[in-house]
């Protein structure tokens, strides 16, 4: 199995500087990774690049959902409903059921009658678009049978329920597991590379020129055709070839709160109504999630920021139904996200379309923008797809909807024989259970390296959820460069501990270090610069604005800066 190790990236390096390619993707996102995976799986020669690492942006920062969109009903996009539905489907039970899971939501009803009828309308023509096959069926629930269910429900916030199914998945562990199935198929996918310019032939994009921030070195990359993938950074690519296109994105910000299990006593998740949009409170192993905001956001696009206004605001909209209400104390994890959206006019970012566009404003160069993390297969393709007809000669369709991801491949039997894998391993079946969801057949490869060093088998210090192999096998496997790459992409640890991973930070880049030679220097200062990034976003939450807490943020440096923002 191909493994995004450090050698691998320097053969890859290489080949995109000596060969020309018939699709460069530029963007490690979801979107990015599944136009590569689309491409090299029709039999394309592919090259990806990122500035940074893979899902650092968007596709790091989601709800961690799978889902159709219960409220894009209420707007009657019944097409897109539909799209994502399938597309639920096929990445719950074909593409990546290593990855994805089910999960189960509770809809509070506060008005007898009408809105049982009315809302249950609605989950009931959600569930006929997802398929009956797709996954369980809705249910109406008794006020008692909703308490029952979360006994941490305010007794008077409901009359009722309804209890729904979508799915949810690690967004940056599946994008990187895209990205590394890409490179099972042969596309050349280089991270910390920063596209700084476009070379030209007449009216005609030829390739473009990148800055390897790894090595210091600026080199030209040959295509036939190039995808611009970038997420909220489109109109900035865009801006490098001196065109802007024929759309223009918006980034909308959106915060999550990550609070430990015990603090919401509840058997699934929930989604409640607010004055403007939905919120969710999502299952997350020993966790909840609780999100998410829907703001206008210009300021700094790498790194945004979440106030202490946007903290107060989720708080106060999930004390409105819960019998003790959460604190800031409570609070372990704060992240914050931008959403790609597409504009024409001057719309409130929660009014702007979800849809996707694809375009090909000059010759040699694609752009795909917006939509949500459930469809990127289906941008993939589009956008693929506006590159063969470019490319004027006879390319097969898109096959990724049936090419599962690396690991998913024989992942029902092994969790069938997890009680086996645990008692050859050593390990308790509930680590085995945990180690299956993050790797699926990738397992074996990461219970081999306990296996040849059984200090590996051992809880990293600071966050006991993970094993120590996992860190050397994300430097090693994975494509992680740097130690913010494991903490916060590669593993949840940034969220999922009160000091935000600080404890576990020295620890983790000493067997990183292992894998990338790095000096005692090189490891003090990758975990001084996640110290410090750690204290910006602290700060950046204290502040009462976006301005005050982008300014505060920005206070950290990049572990390897990047010129584009």
């Amino acid at each position: 199995m191909t493994a995004l190790s450090p050698s691998y990236r320097d053969a890859a390096s290489h080949a995109l500087e000596q060969r020309e390619v018939d699709v460069l993707v530029i963007g490690g996102g979801v979107v990015g990774a599944g136009c590569a995976l689309d491409a090299v799986t029709r039999g394309l020669t592919v090259g990806l690049v990122e500035a940074r690492d893979l899902a650092s942006g968007t596709s790091s920062r989601s709800s961690k959902l799978i889902h159709g969109g219960l409220r894009y009903l209420e707007m009657l996009d019944f097409g897109l409903v539909r799209e994502a539905l399938r597309e639920r489907g096929l990445i719950l039970h074909r593409l990546a059921p290593h990855l994805a899971r089910p999960v189960r939501f509770l809809y509070p009803l506060k008005h007898r009658g009408w809105e049982r009828l009315y809302a249950g309308a609605g989950v009931t023509l959600y569930d006929t678009l997802a398929g009956l096959r797709n996954m369980p069926r809705h249910r109406h629930l008794t006020r008692r049978g909703a308490l029952r269910a979360c006994p941490s429900l305010r007794r008077d916030s409901l009359v009722g329920a309804l209890q729904y199914y979508d799915a949810q998945v690690d967004d940056a562990r599946h994008t990187m597991f895209l990205a590394r199935t890409a490179a099972a198929h042969g596309a050349h996918v280089v991270t910390r590379t920063e596209v700084v310019g476009f070379l030209r032939e007449g009216s005609r994009m030829t390739g473009v020129r990148v800055h390897d921030l790894e090595h210091d070195r600026t080199y030209e990359i040959r295509a036939q055709q190039i995808v611009n993938a970038t997420g909220v950074w489109t109109d900035d690519t865009q801006s490098l070839v001196g065109e802007r296109g024929q759309f223009h994105v918006r980034a909308s910000k959106g915060i999550h709160l990550v609070v430990p299990r015990d603090r919401v006593q509840s058997s699934t998740g929930l989604i409640l109504r607010t004055a403007t949009s939905v919120l969710f409170v999502i299952p997350w192993g020993r966790h909840w999630i609780i999100g998410t905001t829907d703001t206008d956001w210009r300021l700094d696009k790498a790194h945004p920021a979440a106030s202490s206004k946007d903290i107060d605001y989720l708080l106060r909209e999930v004390n409105k139904v819960l019998a003790t209400p959460l604190e800031r104390a409570d609070v372990e994890g704060v992240y914050a996200g931008l959403r790609p959206l597409l504009s024409g006019e001057s719309e409130p970012t929660s009014r702007l379309s979800r849809e996707h566009s694809v375009s090909s404003p000059v010759p040699g160069l694609v752009v795909v923008a917006g939509g949500k993390y459930t469809t990127y297969r289906v941008m993939a393709k589009d956008a693929v797809d506006a590159c063969v007809h470019n490319l004027a000669r006879t390319v097969p369709r898109s096959v990724t909807d049936r090419v599962p991801l690396v690991g998913a491949d024989g992942y029902p039997a092994l969790w069938n024989r997890r009680g086996i894998l645990a008692a050859e391993s050593g390990l308790h079946v509930a680590r085995v259970e945990h180690l299956l969801g993050r790797y699926g057949a990738l397992i074996h490869e990461v219970l081999a390296l306990i296996r040849d060093d059984p200090d590996l088998g051992r809880p990293i210090e600071g966050a006991d959820d993970y094993l120590r192999a996992e860190f050397v096998y994300a430097a090693a496997a994975e494509g992680a460069r740097h130690l913010v790459d494991v903490l916060t992409r590669r593993t949840r640890i940034s969220i999922e501990t009160f000091d935000r991973g600080v404890v576990a930070a020295p620890h983790a880049a000493e067997l990183m270090g292992r894998v990338l030679g790095w000096t005692a220097g090189q490891r003090d200062r990758e975990v001084e610069n996640y110290r410090l990034r750690v204290a910006a976003e602290r700060a950046s939450q204290e502040q009462q604005d976006d301005e005050t807490a982008d300014a505060a943020r920005l206070g950290a440096p990049d572990v390897v800066p990047v010129r584009v923002t």
